[in-house]
């Protein structure tokens, strides 16, 4: 007789005494090694957290079969490349796996997703992580699959650059009263500590968006970062030089944002996403004029209980 035998297993042998259904049963913050491939089929290693769980439906059960949710979710994770379809493997996997005790399946992973990106003249280059969040889940038959990333940007208030310059165009035309203006004298007074007027205030910035994705493919997360990144046009640096930060400092001045010019700028990008049915977002401008935040709220189908 195998020994495993005499163990006893209270899950199948005992009922509750409290015979009622439980929405969801699992575990929390699982540590797991993670890959994920680009569309060049390059391998990115990072480490995820990850919640799995399952209904439980079968309201005498005393409990659900926890031991073998961990066990799937190193078989299609830890040992594979994230992909959409594994993932939807591993939620059938987890059903079967209860024997008739659930109906409903979630997997929940979080993890950075660090990229390689190069500075915007010079040769250097640094690593940027980005926060990613990817939910998948089978309820009443119905399969979806959640996708979160956080980006980091700058934005340069325009109401603040119009009055740097407002305060510039006085300090020149005080400094030369005369009606002829020496080019020379001008270019010099300008590049001096006495051409440094006013600065328009410029902050750190952060979109907090949620999509959730058509079909069973995920998306390739460099492709969407990048193009999330350039619809917002002032994605934050790693390694520069001055002449990046040069070029940095001209991409803000091109790209004046308030909170609500990025949010319309990143839900232009999200409109035009055809594997994209439904999101919701929050723009964030930690602002360095006030205490407080500037932020925006918005989703593709509104509610009408608003933030």
């Amino acid at each position: 007789m195998n020994a495993k035998s005499h163990l006893p297993d209270i899950t199948s042998q005992y009922n509750s005494l409290n015979a009622l259904p439980l929405q969801w049963v699992g575990m929390e913050a699982i540590s797991l090694p993670l890959h994920i491939l680009t569309i060049d089929g390059e391998p990115i290693h990072t480490h995820a957290k990850a919640d799995i769980f399952v209904s439980l439906n079968k309201a005498d059960a005393k409990g659900i079969h926890m031991s073998r949710l961990y066990l799937l979710l190193k078989q299609h994770l830890a040992e594979q490349p994230l992909m959409g379809d594994s993932l939807t493997v591993l939620l059938n996997n987890m059903l079967s796996s209860q024997q008739g005790l659930s109906l409903s399946a979630k997997v929940n992973l979080a993890f950075e997703l660090t990229l390689n990106k190069p500075a915007l003249l010079s040769n250097q280059a640094g690593y940027q992580a980005y926060p990613v969040k990817v939910s998948k889940y089978i309820v009443d038959g119905e399969m979806v699959t959640d996708l979160s990333l956080t980006i980091a940007y700058s934005s340069t208030c325009p109401c603040s650059a119009a009055l740097a310059r407002q305060a510039l165009s006085d300090a020149v035309d005080k400094q030369f009263a005369e009606q002829q203006v020496d080019k020379n004298a001008l270019l010099a007074w300008l590049s001096s500590a006495q051409g440094s007027i006013a600065t328009p205030h410029s902050q750190r910035s952060y979109a907090y968006i949620t999509m959730s994705i058509k079909g069973e493919e995920l998306p390739d997360l460099p492709s969407l970062i990048n193009e999330l990144e350039s619809a917002i046009g002032t994605p934050v640096q790693t390694a520069v030089k001055r002449e990046d930060e040069q070029a940095f400092a001209k991409l803000n001045a091109e790209n004046l944002l308030f909170c609500e010019d990025a949010a319309r700028r990143i839900k232009r990008a999200l409109e035009l996403k055809a594997n994209i049915s439904n999101y919701t977002f929050k723009v964030e401008h930690q602002e360095s004029l006030h205490a407080h935040n500037a932020v925006v709220y918005d989703q593709k189908f509104p509610s009408q209980h608003g933030v």
